[in-house]
């Protein structure tokens, strides 16, 4: 059977199936979940409370936050008042012996690890029920020959971005 009109109904078709999609299902290719209400955020500066790490540790952590939060929603940034708010401190910055050798007799570290350890407030304006105030932290292992003066902002920055990625899940992708 050929159908000599068949543009009508594949129109029909194709709008049905637009319809049922837009209506059923709810995707962000981002994986947030953000209430249609927050259109905006605010994100403060990270005030380095160690006494510990480089001086641009306050403003790695700080342009962190921002630019994933910027990349990875479609919320408006704000200075202040946003309809989320993040806040916080960075609490320790800590370069210590991971695992201990012994080495002619000698306790030596095998790997020395950097642990970055930060505290963050999350104020959602629209639902204060899902606020939190927590600590996140993360680390990296370094030879036992580098000494924290030789660690390099790559390995500072890659230690906060997975701080960063833990408190996007938390807040705007609800995992």
């Amino acid at each position: 059977m050929v159908w000599k009109n068949r543009k009508p109904f594949l129109t029909i078709t194709g709008v049905l199936i637009s319809f049922l999609l837009n209506s059923c299902i709810s995707y962000s290719f981002t994986g947030t979940n953000v209430s249609p209400d927050i259109k905006t955020m605010s994100i403060q500066t990270f005030e380095n409370n160690s006494g510990e790490g480089p001086s641009t540790l306050t403003n790695t952590v700080s342009e962190e936050f921002r630019n994933y939060f910027q990349r990875n929603s479609i919320l408006k940034l704000l200075q202040q008042n946003g309809d989320i708010q993040i806040e916080g401190q960075i609490l320790s910055y800590n370069f210590s012996p991971a695992s201990i050798q012994k080495e002619n007799g000698q306790d030596i570290a095998g790997v020395n690890r950097l642990t970055i350890r930060l505290q963050v407030r999350y104020h959602n304006t629209k639902d204060p029920k899902v606020d939190f105030d927590q600590a996140f932290s993360s680390f990296q292992d370094f030879p036992q020959n580098q000494n924290i003066s030789q660690i390099d902002e790559r390995s500072i920055r890659t230690i906060v971005e997975r701080m960063v990625q833990d408190v996007f899940n938390k807040t705007l992708a609800n995992w």
